[in-house]
């Protein structure tokens, strides 16, 4: 990314029973952030790096378990707490999952004995399995992770892209992923509408015309626009717009910076035209919001 890019962090947590989260981790920032949760033993954890690179510690920092980027993690150990201790390198998205052994339980039926750790012989025996990320996961991950409809939705939204990835990571046969998106057979796709995605994130100020974007990338117009709806769950622009509200947002929450300043630094040459876009998204303006937070 350019220098000019605005770094972000966020951790975002959505409840959705009891026993049952989901944690998202975005870390934008040019150093390593360090979150530490404790979690108890009866839960199952589901770890997966979207971007980045990522380190479990346990033990205080005596063991460290690496999750590269398109790698899962699941973590069981009902013997003693396995408490998150999650470091995340520069530029790492993370997306969690923690339910409990109960709540696991209950959404297979008895006759599920080719999950290892539902058997009799193992449910009380520690688990750690790493695997990767398969192209229909990587969609669901980076839906969750670029939510973009009505807040009051959004609960039940991740609730069901929970599901869907628990089912995606139980249920892989060889050829599911190409029967279900035949655009992600080709992985050099993939790394292209991600590039794309990163191009325009890094030039948030002065995007390229979607032409341009696909000539840069080596796509056909159409498929970049098919390809990006795919995997991210929206248009180019429509992406962008929500990504560079969510900087405005949290450069307003942070006090350094005033409105128009705010406005520049996401793109917009006039107060007017970035106060109209901020309603538009939030419902209300950045003055009435920086009000409401106080």
């Amino acid at each position: 990314m350019e220098s000019k890019n605005v770094a972000i962090s966020t951790v975002a947590e959505t409840f959705i029973e009891q026993g049952f989260t989901v944690l998202t981790f975005l870390n934008e920032q040019e150093e390593v952030y360090q979150f530490v949760r404790e979690v108890d033993s009866n839960i199952i954890q589901f770890h997966f790096c979207l971007k980045g690179n990522a380190i479990f510690q346990f033990n205080n920092g005596a063991y460290k378990l690496p999750m590269p980027e398109e790698q899962s993690l699941l973590l069981y150990n009902p013997q003693r707490d396995l408490p998150m201790n999650l470091e995340l390198a520069p530029h790492t998205w993370v997306v969690s999952i923690l339910i409990s052994i109960k709540k696991f339980h209950s959404l297979f039926s008895r006759e599920a004995s080719y999950i290892t750790f539902l058997s009799d012989e193992n449910k009380d025996r520690k688990y750690y399995q790493d695997g990767g990320i398969s192209p229909s996961m990587a969609i669901a991950l980076n839906q969750v992770v670029n939510y973009n409809l009505h807040p009051s939705i959004k609960e039940l939204y991740v609730k069901g892209k929970a599901y869907e990835l628990l089912s995606l990571y139980f249920n892989r046969p060889a050829d599911a992923d190409v029967a279900q998106c035949p655009f992600l057979a080709d992985e050099d796709n993939v790394t292209k509408i991600k590039r794309a995605k990163e191009i325009v994130i890094a030039r948030m100020t002065e995007p390229p015309t979607l032409q341009a974007l696909s000539e840069e990338i080596g796509l056909s117009l159409n498929k970049l626009k098919e390809g990006f709806k795919q995997i991210y769950g929206d248009s180019v622009y429509s992406f962008l717009f929500d990504y560079k509200m969510e900087v405005a947002r949290q450069l307003l929450e942070s006090g350094s910076h005033n409105v128009n300043e705010v406005g520049l630094k996401v793109g917009y040459s006039t107060a007017s035209h970035f106060i109209a876009a901020f309603k538009k998204k939030f419902g209300t303006t950045p003055k009435k919001y920086l009000m409401s937070l106080s």
